[in-house]
């Protein structure tokens, strides 16, 4: 049964740097791909960036290109944030999935990813 736990979140100031890591476990497969997605309060969940494990292919939104970096090493994916404003105060979810025909991109919807983890809280002081 595939596993997702993610770690790393807290509270942090304005305009520092927050790292979350994302342990998949439970999966034989190593084409698989793992996304972080992000909700605040009132908002609708957004997609952040995704990545393929077997190949370290990544796609990111375009509003998390220049302050987010999605990266793995084994089954654990890490996102790095930096330059944190208040804006990205928000529970933070990693999800996994078999990757299939469809390419990196086009997986990289919330709604298609089947296994989340409980998700962590990232706080951002003014």
């Amino acid at each position: 049964q595939l596993r997702v736990v993610e770690s790393g979140g807290g509270l942090v100031r304005h305009g520092e740097s927050l790292t979350l890591s994302c342990t998949v476990s439970g999966i034989t497969s190593e084409k698989f791909a793992v996304g972080w997605f992000r909700q605040s309060p009132g908002k609708e969940r957004q997609d952040i960036a995704c990545i393929s494990v077997i190949d370290g292919a990544t796609f990111y939104r375009a509003a998390f290109k220049d302050r987010f970096i999605i990266s793995a090493a084994g089954r654990t994916i890490y996102l790095q944030m930096s330059d944190l404003k208040p804006d990205d105060t928000a529970h933070y979810s990693c999800a996994a999935d078999i990757m299939g025909v469809s390419s990196l991109q086009s997986m990289c919807i919330y709604p298609l990813f089947t296994s989340w983890g409980q998700g962590i809280q990232v706080t951002v002081s003014s």
